[in-house]
């Protein structure tokens, strides 16, 4: 997070969001990076849940408030207002079930609806790999990633693999994207995008996928 060196990140509040089809474990990622805790029943998440995390990256302390989702159809009354103003998405899919992975497309869709800003960090997780029955494959997440210049990673929120690697990679990334967060930056950033279409390119490619 060199980028943000000398810049006044301090005191900052992120504002990250979990998406993705139901029981793929958003809640409990939640739980396990907020709390370090790990319940293997936790019910459904009606509408929405909320916690805040707080985190020092590169010398500056960032309080993350996390949105947790519902997966389930029924309960997604409230998805304009989830999506305004978050600087990053978490996509969280299970590597066991290829359904919640060919789920995706709609999410991604739904996110480019509703994200009013196209720099907003996007992050694809593929959880539960403490399980043996794999369906989806690290390579096809990998590849799915990159063809949507997507941050990639695979966790498990039961033992903990990834889910702190997950969390700071997002935010150091947001961080490296001061136009998401510095309001001084806003302005001259939709001067550039008006007035270059080769800058409104570059804006949008601003990341690359971890390998």
């Amino acid at each position: 997070a060199g980028a943000v060196r000398g810049m006044d990140a301090g005191g900052l509040t992120l504002k990250l969001l979990l998406v993705g089809d139901s029981a793929v474990g958003k809640s409990s990622l939640l739980l396990r990076f907020t709390d370090g805790a790990f319940e293997p029943c936790l019910k459904p998440t009606i509408g929405v849940d909320f916690k805040v995390k707080k985190m020092v990256i590169d010398g500056h302390a960032v309080q993350l408030a996390i949105w947790d989702t519902a997966g389930q159809e029924r309960f997604r009354t409230l998805t304009p207002s989830y999506y305004r103003g978050a600087q990053g998405v978490v996509l969280v899919y299970d590597v066991t079930r290829k359904d919640t992975f060919a789920g995706l497309e709609g999410w991604l869709n739904e996110l480019e609806m509703y994200t009013a800003k196209n720099s907003t960090v996007k992050m694809l997780v593929g959880n539960k790999t403490d399980k043996p029955d794999r369906e989806v494959e690290r390579k096809e997440g990998l590849q799915f990633a990159r063809k949507r210049s997507l941050l990639f990673i695979e966790t498990s929120a039961k033992t903990h693999d990834g889910v702190q690697h997950a969390f700071e990679e997002l935010v150091i990334k947001i961080l490296q994207t001061p136009s998401l967060w510095d309001k001084s930056r806003e302005k001259r950033g939709v001067q550039l995008r008006e007035s270059s279409a080769q800058q409104d390119k570059s804006l949008c490619g601003a990341y690359c996928p971890l390998s």
